[in-house]
Parts: C-alpha cells; structure tokens; sequence
C-alpha cells in the first residue's frame, strides 16, 4: 500500500485542474492564453478571481489528500508522506494526461506541506501575502517563501530527515519551474495580478 500511495500521489498532483476548470468555464485551453501556465494565477488573470481561487484550491486539496493518503496508509511514516509529496508535485508540474506540460506546483507545495508541516506552511504562506501584496507578482510571492520554507521548517518543527530533504527538493522544483519568471522579472515584463478583479 505504500507503493501503491507513490503512485496515488503522482496522479492526484497530476490532475489538471487549472486546464479543466478553464475548459468547462471559459471553453478555452488555459496553455493558450496569458503566460500559458495551468495553474491558478493565469486562470485568475484570464478568467476571474473566482476560477483562480477554485483552481488554487484544488491544487491545494490535491498535495493535501496525496499526503494525508500516504500517512494514512503508511501509519504515519514520514518518509512515504515526504515521498508523496515530491510526487504530487511532479504530477502537476509534469501531469501525464497533458503530456507532461504542466504547471510550477507552488499550490500543490502548500497543499502537500500544509499536512506535513502546518506551522512552517502558515509562516511562509503569510511571507507570500505580503510579498505578493507589495510587487503584486505572485512569482516574487511564491519563490520568496518556498525558498525561505526548508528554513522555517527546520527552525519551527526540527523535523526528521525526510521531511527536511523533501522540503530542499520541493523548493528546489518551485524555483527551478520559475526560470522563464525569472528572466521577466530582470527584464521588467513579469505580469502583474489585480487581486481585486472580478
């Protein structure tokens, strides 16, 4: 059952939420339009507030029920929680029903480590309000505080290894995902979101 919670985990991550909601409320594919990203600050750009807080949530729910199958099925075993995790968020940044094009896995990550590790998840999910409150580019929010999470963890929880090095790698895949935000964010063409629109 372990196992079988791995590969559990790797297709919930990989459900396209943001591409099906999109789909069914738009009739648009969502790779198409804006920054061509699946996940739920694109769909907010291009469909509204409410189909990207929809997709954020899902994509959240996604990570959390991936983890919390782990732990259920494993007694609670760090390491198969931490495994689930990692491949929840290869699942969306690397879904097999689209080919493998997926998104940056920012709201799986929070989804995934809101049951590993709530207290370092709360702390690093308020850094992401306020810096993406200020630059008003949720890229600057979300890289700055998956960045700084393996910090908060071990400094609030004192975790075991597993969990500690699925952080480092988590955070690891979010920055590496940003490469192309990155390189807008230096040339002054990153986009911005209104997180009052619609």
């Amino acid at each position: 059952m372990t196992l079988l919670s791995i590969i559990a985990a790797y297709l919930l991550g990989a459900t396209p939420w943001g591409y099906l909601l999109a789909r069914w409320r738009m009739g648009a594919d969502i790779r198409t339009l804006g920054s061509g990203n699946i996940g739920a600050a694109n769909v907010w750009r291009q469909g509204g507030r409410g189909l990207g807080l929809a997709v954020l949530l899902l994509d959240a729910g996604k990570g959390w029920a991936a983890v919390w199958l782990a732990s259920y099925w494993s007694g609670g075993s760090p390491l198969w929680m931490s495994l689930a995790a990692i491949a929840a968020m290869l699942g969306h940044a690397f879904p097999v029903f689209l080919r493998f094009r997926g998104g940056k896995a920012v709201a799986t990550f929070f989804g995934c480590f809101a049951f590993l590790a709530p207290l370092p998840t709360l702390a690093i999910a308020l850094l992401w309000l306020i810096s993406a409150g200020i630059t008003r580019q949720t890229s600057v929010g979300s890289t700055l505080s998956v960045a700084t999470f393996p910090l908060a963890l071990w400094l609030i929880s004192h975790p075991t290894p597993e969990p500690l090095a699925a952080a480092l790698g988590a955070a690891a895949l979010v920055l590496w995902r940003h490469q192309d935000n990155f390189r807008r964010i230096k040339d002054g063409t990153e986009a911005r979101i209104h997180f009052g629109t619609r």
